[in-house]
């Protein structure tokens, strides 16, 4: 029988290559990986899907599908890992609830929990979690109605004919059967992540004598923090150092992550002579103070604060935005409340010194990777790099919206707009949608008055996801996924955030309105291939 492959549009940069089944999925992905086009940035396999994320300077959409057209997987791919036994306490909050969609008892879906083995087919939503297929095929649930907001690290959750393990705390819409102290996920271990594709797992029940693995050796103690440096005397909310993130890390479950405003980074890193890509400081939504011990020369850009320099003789100065400014030893930095956007970025003249994680400065929220968030009595240490000649002729900046105002984005339909009524599409494009309190670096939560109306119910096996979808759980109501968003879900994506505004996204404070505005992709048409 021959294969079927569907293009669908998922951005102006990427594609999603929809397949008959997980074995064809993983014959793909081994393909491209092998000997895919050199145009191709980044490959994030799912259930039945291979999302391809292409450098659109390079090459385009029907290329890329062309090329995959082309591939012969006739030969399918064959994979071999480790077995562990993974200890759990089965007391998880859908425990009742899972036995009940399977006509059980709680008794028997442990017991057949315990007796099935789980493979792993491959990873994604977030660095360590492992998509793991069952043997039992009666293990087919659906996911919660509405995500929760947290679950906590060492989840053990299925979902659909899925398996998986929470590897640290983060929102998800699985079923809840139990926990693992077993970690999944830890930078420590020569490997981060403790599962592999083609690993297969065992679960025992810790009621019953399963005992835990022996760890990897703790890591020694942080160093002593620093004594001198730019000390940080007010943190309403905790800063985060941010850079140009840390792409091509899909194969590890590792999102980009990175600046939400990737141009205002840029722009604070150029006011003070650095590199673009310099580690800055993204505050999100000002109250952020600090006193210098030595001359710095900072600047801010993004979201406009107030800045006033309170001078080591006790005088009230403002400073200038999006320009650089200079401060004394003594000196302190206050940053008020922005009047538009949501989120300013702080350059230091010479970088600030801060380790990498896996290349990159940046802080993933989600994936908890990256230094640690910046509180108060933090010590920021002046990295003292090689600094250029700094233009005084900056652009002017550009308005940012404030919470009552309306914003319109530029969005690129698909890839699973046909999951929706046409009412559900113009529900979605002709709606004001609201920005919610608990929006954050993982994604915006919106509010609508009309929920958006699907054309049923069915399960959506867990694909890529790009930066900027616009996932859509069964309440109907969205969320624009930004930088620390997971790699893949279970939710359909309506439609992604065209490129030339995602800073933009990232900077709509909550309690403004978003209006979302359709354009075509490089082929607006959905193309089915038989072979």
């Amino acid at each position: 029988m021959a294969d079927r492959l569907r293009f669908l549009p998922a951005g102006a940069d990427a594609l999603l290559v929809e397949l008959d089944d997980l074995e064809t999925t993983l014959t793909l992905l081994d393909r491209l990986l092998a000997a895919g086009p050199e145009e191709v940035k980044e490959l994030v396999p799912a259930a039945r899907t291979v999302m391809i994320r292409f450098d659109p300077l390079a090459t385009n959409r029907p290329a890329i599908e062309e090329f995959v057209a082309r591939i012969d997987l006739s030969m399918r791919s064959a994979r071999q890992g480790e077995t562990f036994d993974i200890p759990v306490t089965y007391d998880g909050e859908d425990l009742g609830d899972v036995a009940e969609l399977l006509g059980w008892s709680v008794e028997e879906l442990i017991r057949r929990h315990t007796e099935a083995t789980y493979t792993v087919a491959f990873t994604g939503f977030a660095p360590g979690f492992a998509y793991m297929t069952c043997d039992d095929p009666a293990f087919d649930v659906p996911r919660r109605k509405a995500p929760r907001v947290r679950i906590p690290a060492g989840s053990v959750a299925i979902a659909g004919k899925f398996g998986g393990i929470y590897p640290t705390d983060s929102p998800g819409g699985w079923q809840l059967l139990g926990k693992t102290p077993v970690r999944m996920w830890d930078t420590a271990r020569p490997r981060a992540a403790l599962l592999a594709p083609g690993d297969r797992v065992r679960f025992r029940d810790m009621a019953k004598g399963a005992l835990v693995p022996a760890s990897v050796p703790e890591p020694q103690a942080d160093a002593a923090p620093p004594a001198e440096g730019l000390r940080v005397i007010r943190a309403d909310r905790p800063a985060l150092y941010q850079d140009l993130g840390r792409p091509g890390r899909a194969d590890q479950g590792v999102s980009e992550s990175g600046a939400l405003d990737r141009a205002a980074l840029r722009e604070a890193n150029l006011c003070v002579g650095n590199p673009r890509d310099a580690a800055a400081i993204e505050v999100t939504f000002g109250g952020f103070a600090l006193r210098a011990d030595r001359p710095v020369t900072l600047a801010l850009t993004g979201a406009p604060c107030p800045l006033e320099i309170r001078t080591a003789g006790g005088r009230a100065v403002s400073a200038p935005f999006a320009r650089p400014f200079a401060l004394d030893a003594g000196d302190e930095l206050t940053l008020g409340v922005p009047s538009e956007g949501m989120r300013s970025y702080l350059a230091l003249r010479g970088g600030f010194l801060v380790e990498p994680v896996l290349g990159s400065a940046s802080t993933d929220t989600l994936a908890k990777i990256g230094p640690p968030a910046i509180a108060m009595d933090d010590v920021l240490v002046p990295a003292n790099g090689p600094a250029c000649a700094v233009d005084p002729h900056r652009p002017e900046p550009k308005h940012l919206p404030r919470a009552e105002e309306s914003v319109s984005l530029d969005v690129v339909l698909g890839p699973r707009t046909d999951w929706f009524t046409d009412k559900g599409v113009q529900t979605f494009l002709s709606q004001d949608w609201e920005v919610t309190a608990e929006s954050s670096r993982v994604g915006v939560r919106l509010s609508g008055c009309a929920a958006l109306e699907r054309r049923d119910a069915a399960e959506l096996p867990s694909e890529g996801t790009a930066l900027g979808s616009i996932q859509v759980p069964h309440s109907g109501q969205p969320v624009l996924f930004l930088a620390d968003h997971p790699l893949t879900g279970g939710y359909p994506v309506i439609g992604v955030v065209a490129t030339h505004h995602l800073d933009l996204a990232g900077q709509i404070p909550i309690g403004a309105r978003i209006r979302f505005n359709p354009i075509a992709a490089f082929d607006p048409h959905v193309k089915d291939t038989d072979r």
